[in-house]
């Protein structure tokens, strides 16, 4: 048995977020208010936020705008990385930024 949807969630939204969400539902296929409802039924099923809410302790560099001297510490960084196996795999990598800066 559905429940009719009858309740109504008036909310104010930056104008660009709400521009840059509402095209990749629509490329997903899925309306606002359907998103709207999973995310309510998702924070019912969890007790709380479906994700962790948290201030990122670090942000990646942005490689365009160091120095050479700085590009070159940043490089050292990675290499001594490499060599003491402290690596992972690209994928895996991109995913982890992915999840932990919201990208």
């Amino acid at each position: 048995m559905t429940m009719a949807k009858s309740a109504n969630l008036y909310a104010r939204i930056e104008p660009d977020v709400k521009e840059q969400a509402e095209s990749i539902l629509s490329a997903l296929g899925i309306p606002a208010s359907n998103a709207i409802n999973m995310f309510y039924k998702q924070i019912i099923m969890c007790r709380g936020l479906p994700f962790d809410v948290k201030i990122p302790t670090a942000r990646p560099i942005d490689m365009g705008v160091l120095s050479e001297e700085q590009l070159n510490v940043e490089l050292e960084k990675g290499y001594a990385d490499m060599k003491a196996k402290r690596t992972k795999d690209a994928r895996q990598a991109f995913l982890d930024i992915r999840r932990d800066y919201g990208l």
